[in-house]
């Protein structure tokens, strides 16, 4: 079955190269250049992912995230021209699954948008998520690397679960700490890189160049599935 993109851009030479892109990726295109003209479409149209800009002209796109949040939760896709970090994470924790900016290569748009498409296609049935030696059993709780059962702690397994639960998505620490200590710690940053390195020791061939846990920096960590 073919994937419904729509993308909210202004920028009509944007639309231009992301509907002959993603036309020749074999995708459906749905195009919309305001906030309100892109919430409407969403509505109507149903997509399978979003890819959004959000220096619209009627509304900024972190709204938009905010107002597609509350009636669908298909994958958004910001590509955006601001690349700090802080407008990263407040995409992010709006409920954004990735960030790409502008000037991007076709390539690695491609692969975000497949990798934030796969988890949809297999999430009703898919508990056990694999990346070379690694393997996470969610059902289960078990993970083993290299054939043998890793001994993680309570808050390491609570951790890669997480990241497991999205694979290929960035989650931002703030959602990491909120989701594993709770949200009187969504600032204790120190805690998360003690354990996340902790979980590289355990897990990664070489725990100083991460494979399977990488780094988004300043942002947060991603669970990366080959």
């Amino acid at each position: 079955m073919t994937a419904r993109i729509l993308v909210v851009d202004d920028e009509p030479q944007i639309r231009r190269f992301l509907r002959i892109s993603l036309a020749a990726n074999g995708y459906e295109v749905i195009e919309a250049e305001t906030a309100s003209q892109g919430i409407a479409a969403a509505l109507e149209a149903a997509p399978d992912l979003v890819i959004l800009d959000l220096g619209l002209p009627d509304m900024d796109g972190q709204e938009v995230i905010t107002t597609l949040r509350r009636t669908m939760d298909q994958p958004i896709i910001v590509l955006s021209v601001r690349a700090q970090e802080l407008d990263k994470i407040e995409a992010l924790d709006r409920g954004a699954n990735d960030y790409v900016v502008k000037p991007f290569g076709v390539g690695e748009l491609m692969a975000r948008i497949r990798a934030s498409l796969r988890p949809r296609q297999a999430e009703d049935v898919a508990e056990v998520v694999e990346s070379g030696s690694v393997r996470i059993d969610l059902g289960r709780r078990v993970v083993t690397c290299a054939g043998e059962e890793a001994r993680l702690s309570r808050r390491e397994w609570d951790i890669l679960a997480a990241l497991a639960r999205h694979p290929d998505h960035v989650l931002t620490h703030r959602a990491l700490l909120k989701e594993v200590w709770g949200p009187a710690h969504v600032e204790d940053t120190a805690y998360l890189r003690v354990y996340i390195g902790q979980l590289r020791q355990k897990l990664e061939d070489d725990p100083a160049k991460p494979k399977l846990i990488v780094t988004d920096p300043g942002v947060g960590y991603r669970l990366k599935v080959e």
